[in-house]
């Protein structure tokens, strides 16, 4: 069973702004909640190729998985996949402009559960739709008050 999880929301600065910050995988915890900590695997800064190693807690587990970026346009799209972990996931963003300057910012998260995982996959998108919520919400201050 497939998960796929698309969460949006709407942010007052310019796309140039919140591409930049979003797309560098160093602001990662700084945004991301359950993210502790991202290891570059490849020297920075992000562009198709690169892999950084992520270091999260999601339901309770202790979870390290390695992405690398299989598509970046700047200011429009960013796309992920992880090389290693505990289940094959594609992580993509986008960005369009919105009223009044702002910016239309789309995280999505697809991904296609194994063993126990394919098992609990509802209850999974269930979480990462909640978790990537708080996640757009917490990018959402960081970058209005900044």
């Amino acid at each position: 069973m497939t998960v796929d999880v698309l969460t949006e929301t709407t942010i007052g600065r310019p796309i140039g702004v919140v591409a930049e910050y979003a797309a560098d995988p160093s602001n990662a915890p700084e945004w991301y909640v359950k993210i502790e900590s991202v290891e570059w695997k490849t020297p920075p800064p992000a562009r198709v190729g690169s892999r950084v190693e992520f270091a999260a807690r999601f339901l309770g587990r202790h979870l390290r998985y390695t992405y690398e970026i299989v598509d970046l346009e700047p200011g429009k799209r960013l796309v992920m996949r992880t090389a290693e972990g505990p289940f094959p996931m594609e992580t993509s963003y986008t960005w369009a402009p919105s009223a009044s300057g702002q910016t239309k910012m789309t995280l999505r998260n697809r991904g296609d559960p194994r063993g126990f995982a394919k098992l609990a996959a509802p209850f999974i998108r269930t979480a990462m739709h909640r978790a990537n919520r708080n996640d757009l919400r917490r990018l959402k201050s960081i970058l209005e008050s900044a």
